[in-house]
């Protein structure tokens, strides 16, 4: 068949639907068939239920029931019920849908939902992990056990707590466009930027800090790959800056604190961090709220560097450093 012999109108499809109905074919069935041959043009499933389902009832007209010849409002309480049904029923029904399954205009449906039902369509937004009934009642014990562990020392404790993270450094980092705002006076035409593309040269920097500063930043070689072997000669570096930065701290017991990245709980992660003397905090999977990292010390240091330019991964790390012997201890403790 031919692409204009098979476009067919609304009115036309239901004779089609009569037919296959007559031969005891379901809706469905219908529908599928229609689609292979008109394609494009083939009514919808909604369209083809309900006019299968009136012929089967009886009907025999495939013309739509005359119409009054006063035009009469189709924004009713009946309708309005019917709607919210449909809507409540799946909320990401279409105003099309909607429409053909009440035989009244798509303009309609939306006042009705509007205005009358005070409702509209949003996207639903991003979350990190939908997360299970276990992974609930694993982060509710970990706060229970952590609040029980703070008692009234909580500067004790947070003094003993030393946290690690991973991040990527850049030798370019482009300005956001919320970054580059500048004030402008009105009528001024806005500043223009143009996308640029951030540095394909970057570097996996290890940090481990606590309530003081920076203890240990280590940058992964490149063409090394991060995996548990290297991540426990790292625990081992750690114990030592903390011996030679932080007197008396490791007699007085860190709590260590680490995401459930593969390289940390890793075997030989274990035993190193076993062997470094250092107790871990429990830290649930997907639990952003106890990754200071993320929001402070990354987001800082990020703020600062983006939209300079390094000549070299030397320069880099030289900015980096900068970054944090320039921070006062009261700041890490602020956290």
């Amino acid at each position: 068949m031919s692409a204009e012999s098979s476009n067919l109108s609304n009115i036309e499809h239901r004779p089609v639907i009569k037919y296959f109905v007559k031969k005891g074919k379901t809706p469905k069935e219908i529908f599928e068939d229609m689609l292979s041959v008109l394609q494009e043009s083939a009514p919808s499933y909604t369209m083809v239920k309900k006019w299968a389902r009136l012929f089967q009832q009886g009907r025999e007209s495939c013309e739509d029931d005359p119409r009054p010849e006063r035009p009469v409002t189709v924004v009713t309480e009946e309708n309005v019920r019917k709607i919210e049904k449909l809507v409540l029923a799946d909320r990401r029904i279409k105003l099309w849908q909607i429409a053909e399954e009440l035989q009244i205009s798509k303009e309609r449906v939306g006042e009705i939902i509007h205005e009358h039902m005070n409702m509209r369509k949003i996207s639903a937004r991003w979350g990190q992990k939908m997360l299970t009934l276990f992974d609930k009642q694993r982060r509710l014990q970990t706060i229970k056990d952590f609040l029980e562990l703070v008692g009234d020392n909580i500067d004790e404790i947070c003094y003993r707590i030393v946290t690690v993270d991973e991040t990527w450094v850049r030798q370019y980092d482009p300005e956001s466009k919320q970054e580059s705002m500048q004030w402008t006076k009105k009528g001024k035409r806005p500043p223009k930027k143009f996308k640029v593309q951030k540095s394909a040269s970057k570097l996996m920097a290890t940090i481990f800090w606590d309530s003081e500063g920076v203890l240990l930043i280590d940058y992964l070689p490149k063409g090394t790959a991060m995996n548990g072997q290297y991540y426990a000669n790292l625990l081992a570096q750690a114990r030592e800056a903390v011996v030679q930065k932080r007197r008396g701290k490791l007699s007085r017991g860190v709590l260590f604190l680490q995401d459930n990245a593969s390289v940390h709980t890793a075997r030989v992660s274990r035993q190193a961090l076993k062997d470094t003397g250092f107790s871990e905090i429990d830290h649930p999977p997907y639990s952003p709220d106890l990754a200071p990292s993320d929001y402070f010390l990354f987001s800082n240091l990020k703020k600062e560097l983006r939209g300079r330019r390094f000549v070299d991964d030397n320069q880099m790390k030289m900015a980096v450093e900068s970054h944090f012997t320039a921070k006062k201890r009261n700041i890490f403790w602020a956290v």
